[in-house]
Formats: C-alpha cells, structure tokens, sequence
C-alpha cells in the first residue's frame, strides 16, 4: 500500500489547520514547514505541540520565501522523488502551491455570496466587492477563477500590509524584488513578497509564453513590468491597497468601540484590519461588499492589546487583558496550549530540509 506525505508550508494558519486534519490517519505523513520566527507564538504552539506519530513540524531559518523557494526546488527535483520512491510514497502539498486547495477557495466565495442572498441582503444577479487580505494569492486566485465562472463580483479588492509588493503589481504592473527586503509585521500570515499564485493569474490572462518570459525575467533579474494593455487587463478585476502596522491598530482600535461600524465593538485581527482601508477608498460604487477575516484575533494577542492602548510582550497576558477589558472570551483550546510540552524543536537551515525529511519517514 502507498503511503503519502502531505507537505504543508505555512506562514502560520494553514500548518496548524493540516496537522490537525491528517494527526493519527493511517498511511498519512505530514511534515509541515514553518520560517523561525515568522510566525506569532500562538501559532508556532499551535505546530509545535501537535504530538501523533506521523506528524514532523521543522523551523526553517529564514522567511516565508526562503521556505517556500525551498518547497518548490524540491517538488521538481527528482532525485527527492526518487528516494520517496524508493520508500513507497506519494508526495503531495497542503497549501495553495496544490490547486486542490485553490478548489475549495472558489467554493467559499460562491458561499459567501448566497449567504447573502438567503439573508436578503442581496438579490440574486446583484453585484459584490470581495476584500481579501492576500499574502501568498491563493484566497485572491480563487475569487478570480468564481468570478470567471459567472459570481456576480464588480471588483476583488486586495489588502496588503508594508509587504506591499501586490500593490505596485495591481496598481502599477511592476513586480520588483531587487529592491525589496522582507519586514516582519504584525500580520505575519502576509509577510510575503513571493506570491505564488500570481503566476497563475498571468498564465491566465497572458497565456503560457509571456507568463513564461515575465517570471523568468522575476528569476534571473528580481523584476518585471507589465505592458499598459497587460495593466488594463489586470484592473478589470483587481484594485488594491495595503496598510502599515500603525494604521491597522488604529482601524483594530476603531472597531472595538462602539462606533456607525457597528452597533457593538467587533475584535478583529491584523489581517483582516488590512481590509478596511480598501473597503474605505477602494470601492466606486455603493454595492454590498464582502470582508474576508482570515485570522482570529487571538493568534495576535499582544498586537491587539497594543491598538487598545496596553502594551505587553507576553501573550498570555496580553489574552487575559484583552479578554477582560473587552468582554470577549479566549477559547479554551488557545489557554490551553501554553501548558502543553513542546514536541517539536528542530530549526533547520533551509537546505538541511529535504535530509531532516528524509530521517522522519
């Protein structure tokens, strides 16, 4: 019988969501990736502490891009594969480098939308805006691919944070990482400069030769630039903006009082406080719009406490001062990872990641 290993590379949410789908399933190895304090330390709790025997969690040294360059180099090589091979696995990929994931991405936001239509907010036909807080461009990707298949959207507004290398490429065509270098925020998740999916949206809108002269242009001088026409093309279905970490506690703040946003505070985290600017000053026409939240607050609990004016460093303090301050509860499964034992504590240089794989199957 085949075995597969589901590789799983994570700037934070979707490696926990993995290894707890897979933990303890029969002829299932999971090895899941993340980059050495890239992520918050709920999250990082959240993998290391997972402990069923066909799960593996490694630190890289480096970021979200060294990480994920280091996944795609080994998904094409084939002497990696071959030695899979050799032991009887199958090799597969949980986050959106598998257009699987991309699959159930379009399915939600075909959800979304009749949610709205059964709440009558909406009548069926009628126009949306999507916000999407987009690092990686998979939850983007698969609002373009529902838009192509007929969902009534007017535009997909994407939300970036001080990585806002999405932005220059949606506003002004130009994708440039020779100048660029990657800062830690405080919406860890979008600390990303790489987008992988945006190749997707070129090949599908530019076809496979431009796609191909663009991202080798990316490969071999960190850079390229749309034509104006490639431009136009881009903006029928995208616009965005981003927001500095300053700015998204002023919004995570704003929200959390009672203000004409709502009728009681709402505590939202980083990433989805990136949204608001583009729900904001995005928008030309006065349609209903949706907002993706695509984190809870509680992942980034110190950053939350700082916009409602505490600061502490700790989380577990910065959780029971949020939590007491602003009558929302910390669930009991978030409490309980700070006393659960570390099980996974190997950091790995990046390329020491295919051997460290290699000694867990």
């Amino acid at each position: 019988m085949n075995n597969t290993l589901s590789w799983q590379q994570t700037s934070g949410d979707t490696g926990p969501a993995t290894l707890e789908t897979f933990k303890n399933q029969n002829n299932i190895q999971v090895a899941c990736l993340y980059p050495d304090g890239g992520t918050s330390d709920v999250q990082r709790l959240q993998m290391v502490t997972e402990d069923a025997p066909n799960l593996k969690v490694i630190g890289v040294e480096g970021n979200f891009d060294d990480t994920q360059n280091t996944l795609k180099e080994l998904l094409a090589s084939e002497d990696f594969k071959a030695q899979l091979s050799q032991k009887n696995i199958k090799l597969s990929a949980a986050n959106s480098v598998n257009f699987g994931r991309i699959i159930f991405q379009i399915i939600y936001h075909i959800h979304a939308y009749l949610e709205l239509v059964r709440k009558n907010e909406i009548c069926m036909g009628e126009k949306v805006y999507l916000v999407v807080p987009s690092g990686n461009f998979g939850n983007a990707l698969g609002a373009y691919y529902a838009k192509k298949a007929g969902l009534p959207i007017e535009k997909i507004l994407i939300s970036s944070n001080s990585n806002n290398i999405l932005t220059d490429w949606i506003c002004k065509g130009r994708y440039d990482l020779s100048t660029r270098d990657l800062i830690q925020t405080d919406s860890p998740a979008m600390d990303i400069l790489k987008s992988s999916n945006v190749e997707r949206i070129m090949f599908d809108k530019f076809g496979a030769t431009r796609t191909k002269v663009l991202m080798e242009a990316l490969a071999s001088e960190g850079k390229y630039q749309l034509t104006p026409a490639e431009l136009a093309s881009l903006h029928e279905d995208f616009d965005a903006s981003f927001s500095d970490d300053a700015e998204c506690e002023a919004v995570i703040g704003q929200y959390a009082k009672v203000s004409h946003y709502a009728k009681e505070g709402y505590i939202m985290d980083t990433h989805t406080a990136t949204c608001m600017k583009s729900y904001d000053t995005l928008r030309t026409k006065a349609l209903k719009t949706i907002v993706y939240s695509t984190a809870e607050w509680t992942k980034f609990s110190p950053a939350v406490a700082k916009a409602l004016g505490h600061t502490v460093k700790e989380d577990t303090q910065a959780l029971k001062w949020v939590s007491e301050n602003t009558n929302v509860s910390v669930p009991a499964m978030i409490n309980g990872l700070f006393s659960k034992p570390i099980i996974h504590s190997v950091i790995v240089k990046k390329e020491n990641i295919q051997a460290e794989m290699l000694r867990f199957l």
